[in-house]
């Protein structure tokens, strides 16, 4: 059967979580043409039926809708080709679906610039880390403009068990900031209820099935305990990555002056945890900040009252994990 341009999806960045997404695309189906800076990534899309690409640019000569999932503003610049005279041509009769994590302002910046060019804009960030994007079971939070938002919600149902419409850009990435800032608290303070029960000499296996068995119970903490349990830091939602989205939310807060005092020491204990070299473990491992504190018997600092400038640990331009 041939597959023309319209029928192509691009899909440009297979980290932790792009290539389970991208996976579960070519399982359903849908024809795809992949990209990926690390070319081995590409492998497993290849071997599902996924047509591998050589560069950015023949994803979106061969593909009408693209997707990006990519770990910054920079990246997503630079596979768009924006700022040169390829990004007009590039982006021009095309639907971008941008499902990484970036500031509302670049979003909406972006879609701007997509607008100009003759080009059609979808937000679309998700909730849920490498295990649900495994199972295509994240929760996709969609903005732009409703018949835009209309044709991307068959094509990304592989990927997820609920999208909810957020209205326009920069909707999606604020109510993702939302629920981030639950998700970064409650896993700091999971880690913080072990780290307690250990110094106690208490037995953590009851702890989690203590915890398995109240009203505080979910799903986050179903798979964040074992990995507490066992100190199991393997990757699923990285340090590095939950770092940079606490800096995107604690900016969004300031610029609405609003507080975030929760957010801000997360903030400190994740920095702390990078600096100790592990921003490439799991978020569970900002355990590590708070024994790190406890067996230094130091008084921690006060958090600053403003958000750290771009921050002392550079964040890899790698595809978001």
């Amino acid at each position: 059967m041939y597959v023309g341009f319209a029928d192509f999806v691009g899909f440009v960045g297979l980290g932790v979580m792009g290539q389970p997404m991208a996976l579960s695309l070519a399982r359903a189906g849908t024809p795809l043409v992949v990209w990926n800076r690390t070319p081995e990534r590409c492998e497993p899309l290849r071997a599902a039926g996924a047509e591998v690409a050589a560069s950015p640019a023949e994803v979106f000569d061969r593909a009408g809708t693209v997707i990006l999932m990519l770990a910054d503003e920079a990246a997503i610049d630079t596979v768009l080709g924006r700022g040169t005279p390829d990004f007009a041509a590039r982006v021009a009769g095309h639907t971008v679906v941008h499902m990484g994590t970036t500031s509302a302002e670049y979003s909406g910046g972006l879609e701007g610039d997509i607008r100009a060019a003759g080009g059609t804009y979808v937000e679309a960030p998700v909730s849920g880390s490498r295990v649900p994007a495994e199972q295509g079971e994240l929760v996709g939070m969609l903005a732009g403009d409703d018949d835009a938002v209309a044709a991307v919600r068959p094509l990304l149902a592989p990927m997820c068990r609920e999208m909810f419409g957020c209205g326009p850009v920069p909707g999606a990435l604020l109510m993702k900031f939302s629920v981030n800032l639950f998700l970064i608290t409650l896993v700091t303070g999971l880690a913080e209820a072990f780290h307690f029960a250990d110094r106690h000499g208490l037995d953590q296996r009851l702890l989690r099935d203590v915890l398995d068995a109240g009203p505080m119970a979910s799903a986050v903490s179903r798979i964040k305990g074992p990995k507490l349990l066992e100190r199991d830091f393997t990757v699923q939602a990285a340090v590095t990555n939950v770092l940079e989205n606490n800096r995107l939310i604690a900016e969004a807060a300031r610029k609405a002056d609003l507080a975030s005092p929760l957010l801000d020491v997360c903030h400190s204990l994740f920095q702390e945890t990078v600096a100790q070299g592990y921003g490439g473990e799991d978020m569970v491992a900002v355990l590590r900040a708070l024994e790190a504190r406890t067996d230094g018997g130091s008084v921690p600092k006060p958090v600053p009252t403003k958000v750290p400038t771009p921050m002392s640990v550079p964040v890899r331009t790698e595809e978001r994990a």
